[in-house]
């Protein structure tokens, strides 16, 4: 099969709570290749994995994530919302992922705010042995690590039409990666980050005529919440069978 990166977007957030241990364990088990996942920092200053600045919608919690330290935190049930099957999963620390890795897998670990960027530099630094890249929608944050770890990889993540000022910024930041969103990918846009050595993976995609956009236009690989379906159709597409009944 041709290359192509199966990010799972918040672990396997179709099947399992996003940014659990549980849905990471899933998109392990559906054969990913990456786990994306959301970091924020405790009152107490401990990056922790969860999407929101709020406890509101994927917890029993109210309030900003950064007024309770990391105690409070894990006595949250973050499975509930999504199950009654994961009911008492909890909110994972950043190093709890990063331990419970598996098989080699990528770490794709989002920096929600930039008060944890140091932090998750330290911890990253911390597990050489796991294959991390950091990224961001805050692309200062992403130059202020880039000063810090000439090495580190990074990827630059974007939402708007108007993207070639970004990628040259994120060419000249050395990134590894420029991560769209979907809906703004492009022809132009993938020949423009390939020619500067810059690998492309948009997000989120989780319909069959979204992955098959993506395979023709030369994408590396994409962000999906259902990595077991997503690969079975990567199956159909790279054996030439694409059906429209997707």
């Amino acid at each position: 099969m041709r290359r192509f990166f199966v990010w799972a977007h918040r672990g396997a957030s179709a099947l399992a709570p996003e940014n659990t241990l549980a849905a990471f364990q899933a998109a392990e088990a559906a054969g990913a290749d990456g786990l994306e996942l959301d970091v924020h920092l405790s009152h107490d200053g401990v990056p922790v994995v969860l999407h929101d600045e709020t406890l509101d919608r994927t917890s029993d919690g109210r309030g900003p994530v950064a007024e309770l330290v990391l105690e409070e935190l894990q006595r949250l049930d973050a499975g509930s919302w999504f199950s009654a099957a994961f009911a008492g999963e909890k909110i994972p620390t950043l190093q709890e992922v990063l331990c419970r890795g598996g098989r080699q897998l990528r770490f794709n670990v989002e920096i929600k705010d930039s008060a944890a960027g140091k932090a998750v530099l330290g911890l990253s630094r911390s597990y050489p042995q796991a294959s991390i890249v950091l990224s961001s929608f805050d692309h200062d944050l992403l130059y202020q690590l880039r000063r810090r770890a000439p090495q580190l990889p990074l990827a630059f993540l974007w939402e708007q039409p108007d993207w070639a000022a970004a990628v040259e910024r994120a060419a000249a930041c050395t990134a590894e990666s420029f991560n769209p969103r979907f809906d703004f990918l492009s022809a132009e846009l993938v020949a423009a980050c390939h020619q500067r050595g810059l690998a492309v993976y948009p997000w989120t995609v989780d319909t069959f005529a979204r992955l098959q956009h993506c395979w023709q236009l030369g994408v590396d690989g994409v962000f999906c919440n259902d990595p077991k379906q997503l690969l079975a159709w990567l199956k159909d597409l790279d054996q030439g069978r694409a059906s429209s009944k997707f």
